[in-house]
C-alpha cells in the first residue's frame, strides 16, 4: 500500500469527472479530500459530494471574491452535517480582480465567518491574497481560533507570524518548482505539527505536469516536501495524518 495523504484544499465541483478523480487519488495515495464550500452553493455542493464518496469531507464557507454577504444562518444549518470538518474557503483578497469585492465588506464578512468558526468550533481554511497583513491582524484578535493558510505563498517571516498565532500551513504544487524559493525555505522550517498538504484543484498543477490540477498529483507535492525535509512519504504522511487529526477532528473520525 502507498503513503496515505489527506488533499486538506480542493474545489471538487471544478474537477472534471469528480468521482473518476477522487478514485484515481485514492489509487495514487490520496486517501481523503476536503472539498471547499466558496458561496452556499458550493457548499451544499461539497456536502453532497462528501454524502457520495467516501473519501470527500467537506467545508462549508463563502470566497471573498463574492459581491454579495455570507448566508449565515444557512452556512450555520450546513455546519451541523456530519461530513463538513471546517469553515472554508474564507478569508482577503486584495487583488486588482474585477470580481473582488469592497476591502471593508469582505473584512466584516471575515469577522462574521470566523464567529461561525468559533461558535462552532470548527476550523478556518484561510485565502489571502495581497492581504497578509491585514488577514494577520484579523486573526491575531481571535484568541482561540484554529485553521491553516491555504496554498502558502508568502514569506519566512510571515510564516513566523502565522505559526506563533497557531495557525497550521499548507502546500500546493507550487513547493515543486525550484523557481518558488521563498515557498520551499517555508516548508524546510515550519514545523512538523503544523504541516499540511493540498491541491488547490483544478488549480496549482506541479512541475512536469500539464492541464488542469488532478488531486492524484498530490503526490508530486508530497515528494518534493519529503525531499525537502529530509523524509521518507511514509514519515511525512504519518506527520500530515497526525496534524489532520489533530486540526480536523471530525474527519478522523
Amino acid at each position: 500500500m502507498p503513503p496515505s495523504f489527506v488533499d486538506t484544499h480542493i474545489h471538487l465541483e471544478e474537477v472534471p469527472d469528480w468521482p473518476a478523480a477522487v478514485d484515481e487519488a485514492v489509487q495514487a495515495g490520496v486517501t481523503g479530500l476536503i472539498a471547499m464550500g466558496t458561496d452556499l452553493s458550493t457548499s451544499r455542493g461539497a456536502i453532497a459530494m462528501a454524502e457520495q464518496h467516501p473519501a470527500v469531507w467537506a467545508a462549508v464557507g463563502h470566497h471573498p471574491m463574492n459581491q454579495a454577504p455570507p448566508d449565515l444562518p444557512a452556512l450555520r444549518e450546513l455546519t451541523r452535517h456530519p461530513r463538513v470538518v471546517a469553515i472554508g474557503e474564507v478569508g482577503l483578497d486584495h487583488s486588482t480582480d474585477e470580481h473582488v469585492g469592497p476591502h471593508e465588506a469582505q473584512e466584516a464578512w471575515f469577522r462574521t465567518l470566523i464567529a461561525l468558526a468559533l461558535d462552532t468550533r470548527m476550523p478556518v481554511c484561510v485565502h489571502i491574497r495581497d492581504s497578509a497583513a491585514d488577514v494577520l491582524r484579523v486573526l491575531s484578535e481571535q484568541p482561540g481560533l484554529t485553521g491553516v493558510i491555504h496554498y502558502w505563498s508568502l514569506s519566512a517571516d510571515f510564516a513566523r507570524r502565522f505559526l506563533d498565532l497557531g495557525f497550521h500551513i499548507s502546500f500546493a504544487g507550487t513547493v515543486t518548482r525550484s523557481s518558488k524559493e521563498q515557498v520551499r525555505e517555508v516548508a524546510r522550517l515550519v514545523p512538523a505539527d503544523r504541516l499540511l498538504l493540498e491541491t488547490d484543484a483544478p488549480w496549482g498543477t506541479p512541475r512536469g505536469r500539464s492541464g488542469p490540477m488532478r488531486p492524484a498529483w498530490m503526490i508530486d507535492t508530497a515528494q518534493a516536501v519529503a525531499e525537502i525535509r529530509g523524509l521518507t512519504l511514509d514519515q511525512l504522511a504519518e506527520i500530515e495524518k497526525a496534524n489532520v487529526s489533530s486540526l480536523f477532528p471530525r474527519l478522523s473520525r
